[in-house]
């Protein structure tokens, strides 16, 4: 989940303060050494202390947290449980009330003994999956196994672990030489994706490609059983040896910062370190951009292959570089060229990243088998997922705009730079200009970002006031107030959360909301974080620092309230109107993590309620709609039916069984297949700026493409329209009319 980021001048009193102390406490200049015991050190009492000092309400470092640093700790380290003996877990547990006391003296023998033996146990476990794969599997055996494997005890020894590893293989390879099986019998020929959710009937467009479903499957290439059982397994060990060659590239520093996160954590969800790399990632994540070439790479065995480049970025411009080349050398301008086989990617990536305006010359294997030296000019590269983007439709002769924004970002380093209350902004006025008569908002899957720019996106949608209120340990509250009387948008307005609109996401539905300012719609609650971060930079702390990089911690500092008084820690923000998904009743939120902070209330601000609109109304109708609507009906039914299955673990690795299965499971899941082929009939079209974007920009054009084509399958979004079409004056007029009979009819 993203952090609501916030550097305000009253905090950083406190780290000056943590700053002074830090100067009189350490004086380190040691060399420079990788995997460093002493860098490790410092990195825990550095921890302890920013914590203490600057956490909004920091716990006390006792047995009680060591247990959970110990839980968490090893379920990180081994979440399946298929490396660690029993044997290891009984020697670790000595360790259970001791790692408090470690964290405060300094002392690494608990992690020590941990990687130490993670380390054996992986080397051990490569031949597990080699030898289990390199016979054929007796499919014919009845056996069971049970995936789920926090209730499942540590394995005996080395004959149990084995054992352990067979099952988990065997389901593996058995689920995917059953999928093997039915395509090539031709089982599920149109495999019901050409049905529209409402219609018995195929369209002409849908007759065609399930014929070409048709022709594809009778052009596979039928093979006898023990040849798909052997390409099944050929295929697990290629998984496999990705997994052992991704874990082999990590080291004693990455295993270590997972022990340090372990740590962190347990203050409370949302505190957690940053290793050097982490937090680039984390700045690139907030700002949404980056200086480089603009591609995604990832790792192959032993080589880095270029997946995708990013749209408008440097790479993307020269057409020189294209998804599956092959990286086999990296350059700095003229420099001799440096071998890439074989590294770390993570250490290929800073290679090939840099600053803006330096070349990077990259020898690369073409798809085709040719070597090509390919120069690209580094440029700053903007991640276009990250940003707002709009869409216009049609509905009952009204005009409709709707804005996605997916995270709250902004670039602290450059205010001049693009932020998401600027691009917000933008988009209602290219709305305002396309003629639309309501706009909504949607900020589902939202985890958060930057606390400045939700306060300035909600003062687009109302009068100068309060946004919300923030409380600091011994301070008196602050309230962040919107102080521009300009009302950007002053028409209808829809916002759209679900259970993972965190953060920032639920500031802006609970200001929008206490405001009565427009109508909040989506899952029962949002995600229920109520705290505020700062990413406080553990370099500073040290003077004469030689050992490199310390990274950063992200701590919580403060907790936000709405402008009513409540917070949103827990509780969230609950929709006007909840419509149900289908993981309403799965464990998700804030308010399922046992160290989260509690809800409580502050004194209300001052504020007053926006008197335009009859929201009760339109609320009421939404509801009304809802109860008779067949898709969220089947969308509950379904939630229901999810919630089932996830306690069911058992799966039977006899093929015969395991179809059986499977076929019983299919049967049950087809009534629900409807859910994602839901057509709401309504067409979703780019802004005139961004159709002449798209003219010279194929990658851009087809990411807009299937966005509007997401929309016009999505149930949400239609009823969000409705509940627009239900706040625009002549429908209200008409509705209250109608209540108005009603009521005189009952009391006559």
């Amino acid at each position: 989940m993203n952090a609501i980021m916030k550097f305000m001048k009253r905090n950083y009193k406190i780290l000056i303060l943590v700053v002074a102390l830090s100067a009189a406490l350490w004086s380190f200049v040691p060399r420079e050494v990788k995997n460093d015991p002493e860098k490790d050190r410092l990195l825990l009492e550095l921890l302890t202390f920013v914590i203490e000092k600057g956490h909004y309400d920091p716990a006390k470092i006792d047995d009680t947290f060591s247990k959970g640093v110990y839980k968490s700790y090893v379920e990180a380290l081994d979440p399946s449980k298929r490396f660690f003996l029993q044997s290891d877990i009984d020697e670790f547990k000595k360790y259970e009330t001791l790692i408090d006391d470690q964290i405060l003296n300094r002392d690494l023998t608990f992690f020590d003994l941990t990687y130490s033996r993670l380390e054996k146990r992986i080397d051990e476990s490569k031949k597990y999956y080699k030898d289990i794969l390199s016979k054929p599997f007796d499919y014919k055996k009845d056996e069971s196994t049970n995936t789920d494997y926090e209730k499942l005890p540590f394995a005996k020894n080395d004959s149990e672990l084995r054992d352990r590893w067979y099952k988990q293989i065997k389901l593996s390879t058995l689920a995917s030489l059953t999928n093997k099986l039915e395509i090539q019998e031709g089982k599920d020929v149109t495999d019901n994706d050409d049905f529209n959710g409402t219609s018995e009937l195929l369209s002409e467009q849908a007759l065609k490609k399930a014929e070409e479903k048709k022709k594809e499957k009778a052009e596979i290439e039928k093979k006898p059983f023990d040849v798909l059982e052997k390409e099944t397994r050929e295929s697990q060990l290629k998984s496999l040896d990705e997994y052992f060659g991704f874990i082999k590239d990590l080291d004693r520093d990455d295993w270590f910062s997972v022990f340090v996160n372990s740590i962190a954590m347990r203050f409370d969800p949302h505190t957690s370190y940053f290793a050097p790399d982490d937090k680039e990632r984390f700045d690139v994540s907030i700002s949404g951009k980056l200086e480089g070439i603009g591609a995604r790479l990832q790792k192959k065995n032993d080589f880095t292959e270029i997946t995708e480049l990013i749209s408008g970025g440097p790479a993307w411009r020269g057409k020189d570089l294209e998804p599956g080349d092959v990286v086999l050398k990296v350059a700095q301008g003229d420099k001799e060229p440096v071998d890439v086989v074989g590294m770390r990617l993570d250490d290929v990536v800073k290679k090939i990243k840099g600053p803006k305006g330096t070349e990077v010359r990259l020898t690369v294997k073409k798809t085709d088998g040719t070597i090509k030296i390919i120069s690209i000019i580094r440029d700053e590269v903007e991640i276009e997922e990250t940003y707002a983007k709009s869409s216009v439709v049609e509905k009952n002769g009204q005009k409709y705009g709707i804005i996605y924004l997916p995270k709250f970002y902004i670039d602290f380093e450059d205010k001049n730079s693009r932020d998401a209350a600027k691009d917000v902004a933008k988009e209602v006025e290219r709305l305002k200009a396309a003629g639309v008569q309501g706009i909504v908002m949607d900020v589902r899957d939202n985890g958060g970002g930057s606390l400045k720019t939700v306060v300035d996106i909600a003062g687009l949608f109302i009068d100068k006031g309060p946004i919300v209120q923030i409380k600091s340990t011994g301070k008196q509250k602050e309230v962040l107030s919107d102080s521009d009387p300009k009302i950007q948008w002053d028409g209808p307005l829809v916002v759209m959360i679900n259970g993972f609109s965190a953060s920032a996401s639920e500031i802006l539905a609970a200001a929008i909301q206490d405001y009565k300012r427009g109508v909040i719609i989506g899952s029962t609650q949002s995600y229920g974080k109520g705290t505020v971060q700062n990413v406080i930079d553990l370099n500073q702390f040290v003077r004469g620092n030689s050992m490199g990089d310390l990274g950063a911690l992200k701590t919580t500092t403060q907790k936000f309230y709405r402008i009513n008084g409540g917070s949103t820690q827990l509780n969230g923000v609950s929709s006007d109107v909840a419509l149900p998904d289908r993981y309403s009743y799965l464990k998700m939120g804030e308010r399922d993590i046992d160290n989260a902070m509690k809800w409580d209330k502050i004194d209300p601000a001052d504020y007053k309620v926006w008197k335009q609109g009859n929201f009760d109304l339109a609320i009421e109708k939404s509801k009304r709609r809802m109860e008779q609507n067949p898709q969220f009906q089947l969308i509950e039914e379904n939630a229901k039916w999810i919630k089932e299955r996830q306690d069911e673990n058992d799966f039977q690795l006899n093929i015969d069984k395991f179809k059986e299965e499977q076929t019983a499971l299919e049967e049950k899941a087809k009534k629900y297949k409807a859910i994602s082929k839901y057509k709401n009939n309504l067409k979703f079209t780019s802004l005139p700026y961004e159709d002449e974007m798209v003219k010279n920009d194929n990658v851009l054009k087809e990411k807009r493409d299937r966005w509007h084509e997401t929309l016009s399958k999505d149930v949400y979004v239609e009823e969000a329209l409705n509940v627009l079409d239900d706040l625009q004056p002549n429908s209200q007029k008409g509705t209250v009319n109608l209540k108005n009979k009603k009521e005189k009819l009952v009391r006559s």
